[in-house]
């Protein structure tokens, strides 16, 4: 088979008890000629779509589930430009250069997506929300203090607090934080089913269910063979298959984690000042946030391994050590779960997506965006591998390029 098989979540997503618009799907009953075939209709699938179908062609995007089904619904769309490793550690992993280049480049992915929603006047609850870095057993208030250094050196706005600061403004106890400007949260659901819509009113097509089982590439074209025996012609083809990877892609340096998320009855009177998403200098690390309605969304405890079964049984687990993490942040706040769901999703050493052409696959694309900032990563893969397509080139595609 072309792509692994996972059980990507267990439990009940938020996102999934919300009403969305329904997508159009095609049963694949016979051959397609396209220019363009997306393998996955998730967000980095969709974000892909738009993007292509706006540049003039002719788009087919195939699942073997519906759209929007798979991982997606798991995200807690925290959408930070912070990189999951810090831009101090990073550099040394990188070099400075690199790791400055990273994060100028997810910065401006987090900027694209606040505008190119809004200028395609999609209805995803998108909020801009500042982000609160609080220390932990990662970055004590030393190690953030380094980091803001890097930060500013690399020219990001960020300011530091200390202990009385958050307390005064944020309720939080804790010995410092780092506050940074202009993030995002959304309703990932939402999000991806309105870019798929926008590409479909320019001609885009989905297939679902549709299982890819094979593909062949030459200089000219990439013919894929569906489980079902459906032939695929495209001029490319790109794999936006999430966290079943590709067994044409490379893997190395990538690994599947496990992840568990809540969600809590609404409390709009209990939030904390300003609303800020708020995750932790730890590994694993804490992470949360608020929704419209005034529920907070908070995840963690995240383990590196991904038997499905194993995540599965842990979730009431899981879900009771997290919500003590909350309480003992936020005493006033109520500790319990109406939404509780487990995922597996990817990291890498560090932190990075890969993005670009498979390599020994001609005209053939992968998107392997890792960590937390897998939505920001996806539209920093829709400009990039769009850039390739088009021939017009991406100063940052060796930065993300396969090895």
């Amino acid at each position: 088979m072309t792509t692994q098989h996972r059980d990507l979540r267990t439990g009940q997503p938020i996102w999934l008890g919300k009403r969305t618009p329904r997508i159009q799907t095609n049963l694949l009953l016979h051959d397609v000629e396209t220019d363009i075939a997306v393998i996955g209709a998730g967000i980095s699938g969709a974000l892909m779509a738009e993007s292509l179908s706006e540049s003039g062609y002719d788009v087919a995007i195939f699942d073997r589930r519906l759209p929007v089904t798979g991982s997606t619904p798991a995200s807690t769309a925290l959408l930070q430009f912070e990189i999951d490793i810090p831009l101090h550690h990073l550099a040394r992993k990188i070099g400075q250069n690199d790791a400055e280049r990273a994060w100028r480049r997810s910065k401006l992915a987090v900027d694209v997506l606040r505008e190119r929603t809004r200028r395609l006047g999609i209805d995803c609850e998108m909020e801009n929300r500042d982000s609160l870095y609080l220390t932990g057993d990662l970055l004590d208030k030393q190690g953030l203090e380094n980091e803001l250094n890097a930060r500013r050196r690399a020219g990001f706005e960020t300011r530091m607090l200390g202990r009385e600061e958050l307390k005064a403004e944020f309720r939080i106890d804790r010995e410092a934080a780092l506050m940074s400007f202009d993030n995002i949260e959304a309703n990932p659901r939402r999000l991806a089913i309105g870019y798929l819509r926008k590409a479909m009113e320019r001609g885009a097509k989905v297939f679902a269910p549709a299982e890819i089982a094979s593909v062949e590439c030459n200089a000219r074209n990439v013919v894929a063979l569906t489980t079902t025996g459906q032939k695929i012609r495209c001029r490319h083809l790109i794999f936006a298959t999430g966290y079943e990877i590709p067994e044409q892609v490379p893997q190395k340096g990538h690994s599947i984690i496990s992840t568990w998320a809540l969600a809590t009855p609404p409390q709009k009177r209990n939030l904390w000042p300003q609303r800020c998403l708020i995750w932790e200098a730890s590994d694993p690390y804490l992470y949360m946030r608020t929704t419209t309605d005034g529920r907070i969304i908070v995840g963690g405890e995240d383990e590196e391994f991904e038997d499905e079964e194993k995540r599965d049984v842990k979730l009431p687990a899981k879900t009771k050590a997290i919500l003590a993490k909350l309480k003992k942040l936020f005493p006033g706040v109520v500790a319990e779960a109406d939404y509780a769901w487990t995922g597996s999703f990817g990291s890498s050493s560090t932190g990075l997506p890969s993005i670009g052409t498979v390599p020994g696959m001609k005209r053939c694309y992968a998107v392997l965006g890792y960590g937390g900032n897998g939505i920001t990563f996806s539209m920093v893969a829709a400009q990039l591998i769009r850039s390739l397509i088009t021939g017009q080139g991406d100063p940052d595609a060796d930065l993300f390029a396969f090895k």
